[in-house]
């Protein structure tokens, strides 16, 4: 069975959410300039080296350079973003997440356009900075974790 183009009607998403089930990943495509391109696939070597790589190709198919807000566009399984939000590649990693968290609970069925399911997905960030502090050698890598996950830690109670 194929991946669907679009997942957008109900039965795009329960054969999407099937395919899932079974394994399905992503071929993960990166589509921009050249500089946005070297910034993601920085960002993508610090997914891998936390562990998280396979479920990033298991929600998200594209990223996508866009002139404009950084969003998840549930229906073609992508995240558009714009250079801005690649200036810090940890928190840039940790967004990824985010969103694939997000493409998730949209395949599942869940409500997930809510302030709870948002902390839901908020937690995965926190989870995935947390496991990359934890294994990456660099000491810059795990101060900026550390950082981001006060950061949001406080926000998430706020």
């Amino acid at each position: 069975m194929e991946f669907p183009e679009r997942i957008y009607t109900s039965d795009e998403v329960e054969k999407a959410a099937e395919l899932v089930k079974k394994g399905y990943k992503h071929c993960l495509k990166v589509d921009g300039s050249q500089a946005f391109v070297k910034r993601v696939e920085k960002a993508l070597n610090l997914v891998k080296a936390a562990g998280y790589y396979d479920f990033l190709r298991t929600y998200i198919r594209n990223i996508v350079e866009i002139n404009g807000v950084t969003q998840l566009r549930e229906a073609d399984a992508a995240i558009w973003m714009n250079e801005y939000a690649l200036q810090n590649l940890v928190d840039a990693a940790s967004l990824f997440i985010q969103k694939a968290n997000k493409m998730k609970e949209y395949l599942e069925g869940r409500f997930y356009s809510d302030g709870v399911s948002e902390g839901r997905s908020v937690e995965k960030r926190i989870d995935f900075l947390k496991k990359l502090k934890k294994k990456s050698d660099k000491q810059e890598i795990r101060e900026e974790c550390e950082k981001l996950i006060k950061s949001w830690t406080e926000t998430v109670f706020l």
